[in-house]
């Protein structure tokens, strides 16, 4: 599932995909996978604002009644471990599944920087990160997903058919580097490079 001997272009961005206070919320969006995903992200923000490489942060703005991630809603900001670091490069609000779809534009933000590789990070795994990850593969972006640095909730499908967390965040994995969107990754993987 990792690669060994990871290169990191100088320019790759980090995208940190919808680290919100909302997903915090066990009532509204069930159980949860992966605790350490918060820590992970926090890390690879360090390490990418430390080697001068660009960091865009992605925030959902629901416009589902009811969402806690709503743009009036307290969960809409970004977590602590996002918040208490630099703003970033750019930022992106979205109402969709993939940050290519925000404003503002994603891509031709990162065409006018240069930058042809994308480290995609955040929640929900089998979600927004699946979605944006997917699209960059195929707009032709050399995409790395650090899996250890997402999470994303149970979920119920049709039928009575539902998968926990760790399930949809396997099926993620494969979709992405079985499909040839992404090389999945680790975190660890990425901070010595």
């Amino acid at each position: 599932m990792t690669q060994t001997a990871i290169e990191i272009a100088p320019n790759s961005a980090l995208l940190v995909i919808d680290v919100q206070k909302g997903f915090d919320d066990e009532s509204f969006w069930g159980p949860r996978n992966n605790p350490a995903a918060e820590d992970n992200i926090a890390a690879l923000m360090d390490a990418w604002q430390a080697a001068g490489r660009p960091v865009v942060l992605v925030r959902h703005a629901s416009v589902q009644p009811g969402s806690v991630l709503a743009a009036d809603h307290p969960g809409h900001a970004f977590k602590e471990e996002v918040e208490k670091r630099s703003p970033g490069s750019l930022l992106v609000t979205k109402t969709v599944n993939s940050a290519f779809y925000g404003t503002p534009d994603l891509a031709e933000w990162l065409t006018a920087q240069g930058i042809g590789q994308l480290v995609v990070v955040g929640i929900q795994t089998n979600m927004c990160v699946e979605t944006t990850a997917r699209m960059a593969g195929n707009l032709g972006y050399d995409v790395l997903v650090p899996l250890d640095a997402t999470h994303t909730f149970d979920l119920a499908g049709p039928g009575g058919l539902s998968l926990t967390a760790d399930e949809l965040a396997t099926a993620t994995a494969v979709n992405l580097q079985g499909g040839g969107f992404a090389r999945v990754v680790t975190t660890a993987d990425l901070l010595p490079a």
